[in-house]
């Protein structure tokens, strides 16, 4: 079971060369259940089965009903688009099971992933003692570091519940996150769907004892619509009031690649902790995302875990252990094919990749302007494009939605906004084009 088999190497490098090879990348479509079980049926037996039926089985039966975040037709929630690079990469470090837990055990690995935390920090404006650890997703990076701002603060608001400020817009992570670590919340409600620094002072000021306040989350790009909180105006506040300044930039903090856009995340140098997720507008492959920390010192007082068995981990020299800055003890080293992304390819290529998704949205509002039966909802700040269809109701969006997807058109699936279903785009994939967008505006008339 452990030995070098060239037949079954053969066969999955075959196919994964055939797989990086697609161009374009088809959508696919949801599975039926009864199909699939029929087709797994049987596939898993004492004995074992050849591995050319089992890979055929997966080939096609299991990877048809899945559908591809990669394709330029996705368009929907946040789609994935991993350089090639960063993708065989990714199988460098699977094929060799890398981990990235210690130093002691992992140091090369975790260097490298290190250089593209302080190339992230330094987007950032973060101070040159940041640094933190790659984990699986935004969720985890926002539970990870509001664990930490509730243990720091502990130390100095003793007793008693403490509580974290939020926009009413703040992702759905954030409000799970506060319901683990056992910390209110205290809603600050949005202007124009933006987190301002005059709504969090007045908020503040207005309630009766803002003492067990510890924290506040800002977003640089809600998922929805790509809305850039008021950070400079947060951060002021937090720093007038002594709060953990956390910045979930999860889809949005890559934008900091982009000059266009970068004067909008003005005041993000200030963050004590900071989330941007890779696998998402950096292309990277699932699952991958950086959490920053202004002080990592703090982070590891919180994280380091204590056992007989890693003390052997923890020496006292210069040692950097990804697992004292997260919740977690084993993690795969996920920063790594984005590393060697980076180094391949250049931080210039990433630039011009994320301006093309901003660029898209741009035209795509102006075609939704231009366009009779289309009304766009906001100009966009950075990927998401929010429109309605006038006189649709949300079976029409619906409907409308599974029609595309039948079609192969485009993964389209409608979004909230204000109480309304409405049409987004989110687009993120380099090979995207007004043509396909085109394609897709066609269908609603």
């Amino acid at each position: 079971m452990h030995s070098y088999d060239e037949r079954l190497t053969n066969l999955v490098f075959d196919y994964m060369r055939d797989r990086l090879s697609l161009d374009p990348v088809p959508l696919d479509h949801p599975g039926i259940k009864d199909k699939l079980d029929a087709a797994l049926d049987g596939i898993i037996t004492a004995a074992g089965t050849d591995p050319e039926k089992v890979l055929d089985v997966y080939a096609t039966q299991l990877a048809p009903a899945v559908i591809s975040a990669d394709s330029p037709r996705f368009l929907s929630f946040i789609p994935a688009a991993p350089t090639k690079a960063a993708l065989l990469f990714d199988m460098v470090v699977s094929c060799a099971s890398l981990q990235g837990i210690s130093w002691l055990e992992a140091s090369g690995a975790i260097a490298a992933e290190n250089q593209v935390l302080r190339l992230l920090a330094d987007r950032a404006g973060m101070p040159a003692g940041a640094g933190g650890c790659f984990v699986s997703g935004g969720s985890a990076g926002n539970l990870s570091a509001l664990v930490v701002a509730r243990d720091t603060a502990r130390r100095t608001r003793p007793g008693g519940r403490l509580r974290v400020a939020v926009s009413d817009q703040a992702h759905s992570s954030i409000s799970n996150t506060l319901r683990i670590i056992d910390v209110d919340a205290l809603v600050v409600p949005s202007l124009d769907h933006r987190l301002t620094g005059d709504a969090l002072r007045a908020v503040l000021a207005a309630d009766p004892d803002p003492s067990d306040v510890m924290a506040v989350v800002a977003t640089s790009g809600t998922t929805n619509a790509g809305i850039i909180d008021d950070l400079a105006g947060v951060a002021e506040v937090a720093r007038e009031r002594g709060l953990w300044f956390h910045v979930d930039g999860a889809y949005g903090g890559a934008g900091l690649f982009a000059p266009s856009v970068r004067h909008r995340y003005a005041g993000i140098e200030h963050a004590d902790s900071f989330v941007v997720d890779p696998h998402k507008w950096l292309f990277a492959p699932f699952d991958c995302a950086a959490l920053l920390y202004r002080e990592p010192r703090l982070a590891r007082a919180v994280h380091t875990q204590d056992a007989s068995y890693l003390d052997v981990l923890h020496t006292g020299g210069d040692e950097w252990n990804p697992t004292d800055y997260a919740y977690h003890l084993t993690r795969r080293a996920r920063g790594l094919p984005l590393w060697f992304s980076l180094a391949v390819n250049g931080t210039d290529a990433y630039t011009e990749a994320v301006e093309k998704g901003l660029s898209l949205a741009r035209e795509t509002a102006r075609l939704v302007g231009g366009t009779p039966y289309l009304e766009l909802i906001r100009e966009p700040e950075l990927s998401a494009v929010l429109f309605r269809r006038t006189g649709w109701t949300a079976r029409d969006y619906h409907e409308w939605s599974e029609r595309l997807l039948a079609g192969q058109i485009g993964f389209v699936t409608p979004t909230g906004w204000e109480g309304e279903t409405v049409a987004r785009f989110a687009f993120l994939h380099p090979g995207t084009s007004m043509e396909i967008v085109q394609e897709i505006v066609a269908t609603m008339e």
